[in-house]
């Protein structure tokens, strides 16, 4: 009996920290009122922009290439 009664408590208490845990770990502060009017720019701007850069380069490069060529 004393074995079960031990397995019941380790399971409830595992259960309940399952429970609770993931809602105490996730909890967001609250509204300080303070909105940060500078917004950093994400890394996918930056990868556009050096992706049109890139493309750019291409069709230059070949519009001499065919240039040369004619």
């Amino acid at each position: 009996m004393r074995n079960y009664s031990k397995w019941i408590i380790m399971c409830s208490v595992v259960f309940i920290s399952l429970i609770i845990l993931p809602t105490l770990l996730l909890a967001t502060p609250g509204d300080t009122g303070v909105t940060d009017p500078d917004a950093p720019i994400d890394g996918g701007l930056g990868l556009l922009i050096a992706a049109g850069v890139g493309y750019g380069y291409k069709k230059l490069r070949n519009q001499n290439k065919n240039k040369s060529v004619v």
